[in-house]
Formats: C-alpha cells, sequence, structure tokens
C-alpha cells in the first residue's frame, strides 16, 4: 500500500506536524485520537509507519507509550525532535475575557499552566487532542471555548490566536519516534543510536555494572527510564537509548549485556536526529 503515517490526533496537531517534516508534505496520514488506536493502525495494517510522542522537555516521559512499543513489537525505526509553540485559540471576535474554558491534551495543559495561573476565571478540561479541539470549535461554532494548539492547527480550522506562545518554558521540544512493525535494517555505517530494554538482578551494583559496560564500550547513555514489570511485582525493566560512533562498539555491548542483564531486548536501532 502507499506510504500512511498513523498519527495521534487530526490534521494540524503536533504529530501531523512531525509526520510532514519526517516524510515530507502532503503524506497521507490516519487520524488516531488515542495512542492505543494509533498502534492498532499500525498492526492492523491500515497504516505503514506511525509517529508516537516519547517524551518532552518539560513534562518529561509519556512512560506508557514505551509500554505500548514493547507490549506490540513496535520497531523505533527513526526519531524527530520538534519544538513545540502553544497558542491560545478561539472563534475570530473573541477576546481571553471571554473565554471560560479551554480545552486541550493534557501534556499542552501542563506545560501552559503559568500562563492560566493569571487567567483565575478560565477552567482547564483535559481533552484528546489539541488540533481536534480546535477543529471542534470552528465546526461548532463554539463561543466562550478556547483551545491550546499550533499555529497551524489555527490556521487550518479557521480560528483566531489570542496569544502566542504561552508555554511556561519557552524552549519547549518533544521527542517523537517513528514506528515500524519491522526494523528498518538500516546500513550499519548509518546506525548511531539504538533503543533497548532490560532487567537487572536484585544485587548491589547490578546497574551501575550495566552502566559500566556501556561506558567501557563508548556508548553514550543519553535516556534511562524504568517502568515495572506487571506480571512481576517489585521487578522493573529499564528502558535505555544509548548513542555511539561506531557500531561495531553497539555489537559488543550488546553481546554483553545479553548475558549479563535478563530480558534484553533492542528496540530499534536508527539514525540519531540530534546534532
Amino acid at each position: 500500500m502507499d506510504r500512511k503515517i498513523a498519527i495521534q490526533g487530526v490534521r494540524g496537531s503536533y504529530h501531523h506536524q512531525v509526520a510532514e517534516e519526517y516524510f515530507g508534505e502532503g503524506v497521507l496520514v490516519e487520524e488516531c485520537l488515542c495512542f492505543d488506536r494509533q498502534v492498532d493502525s499500525l498492526i492492523s495494517k491500515e497504516s505503514s509507519d506511525a509517529v508516537m510522542a516519547i517524551e518532552n522537555s518539560i513534562a518529561g516521559s509519556i512512560i506508557p507509550n514505551y509500554a505500548r512499543i514493547d507490549k506490540n513489537q513496535l520497531h523505533i525505526v527513526g526519531e524527530h525532535y520538534l519544538s513545540i509553540h502553544h497558542n491560545l485559540m478561539a472563534l475570530p471576535g473573541q477576546t481571553i475575557a471571554d473565554i471560560n474554558e479551554v480545552y486541550s491534551h493534557p501534556m499542552a495543559l501542563l506545560q501552559c499552566k503559568e500562563f492560566f495561573k493569571k487567567q483565575p476565571h478560565i477552567k482547564l478540561v483535559e481533552d484528546a487532542d489539541t488540533a481536534e479541539v480546535a477543529k471542534r470549535i470552528a465546526e461548532r461554532q463554539l463561543k466562550g471555548i478556547g483551545a491550546i494548539a499550533s499555529k497551524t492547527a489555527a490556521s487550518l480550522y479557521g480560528v483566531a490566536i489570542l496569544a502566542e506562545s504561552i508555554q511556561t518554558i519557552k524552549n519547549n521540544a518533544t521527542r517523537f519516534v517513528v514506528l515500524h512493525t519491522q526494523n528498518a535494517w538500516l546500513p550499519k555505517e548509518e546506525v548511531n543510536k539504538a533503543s533497548i530494554r532490560f532487567t537487572t538482578d536484585h544485587k548491589r551494583g547490578s546497574l551501575a555494572t550495566v552502566l559500566n559496560v556501556m561506558s567501557d564500550c563508548r556508548l553514550n547513555l543519553t535516556k534511562i527510564q524504568s517502568l515495572p514489570v506487571i506480571e512481576t511485582p517489585w521487578v522493573y525493566f529499564f528502558f535505555a537509548d544509548v548513542t555511539f560512533k561506531s557500531y561495531d562498539d553497539f555489537a559488543k555491548a550488546r553481546s554483553l549485556l545479553e548475558i549479563m542483564t535478563g530480558d534484553f531486548k533492542v528496540l530499534g536501532e536508527y539514525k540519531n536526529a540530534k546534532p
């Protein structure tokens, strides 16, 4: 089938923006209002690939998405970083004083909480997506309702921006991973980042030993996140991202970690998107 990218949200969302920046403008997208639907679209082959937010520089990791990738045997084949600029928008002719409620994705609300402390008359309501709220406001001509979304969404759905870049920290970025049901099999010389998962023994220094192996093999640990193993109380998976200059260094570390750790798994081998 033609390439079709599963996104969380609708056209005009940040996921849609990433899909166009990564795969090219005009790429076909499958709109999914939740991450689980996005995964289902990929597994059922309604979509060829997916872009999924995994962490934000302000709000931190989207922990359930690590489990979704692992549980559904998905492969990380790429990544993309997007600078996030949240904007408050509503029907044309409205002012901030006219707005009683603002709906948006929980992560967007969290990233803009300082702005809304100065607007105590506005009630914040969690919703499934940023751009979908802007679309709903326009279609239903909802007065007194605001959305937090991108400028692209405002332009696409014909709503007016009341305040620009309202995120608390102006340097706000989200990391997205590109997912596929199979490994992309990039040439080894192009691969310089990997995502892995493992468990360690309940012994003093177990994790430190693993980190030492990574260091000895010249891997740079850029991210580590723990997540409970649901079937085994008080045991945790560690999800880690590592970068390297030589694939041989990663291959050496992998062979050692497969022996030293439990449930070792490579979630993806791909190109590092950060300079």
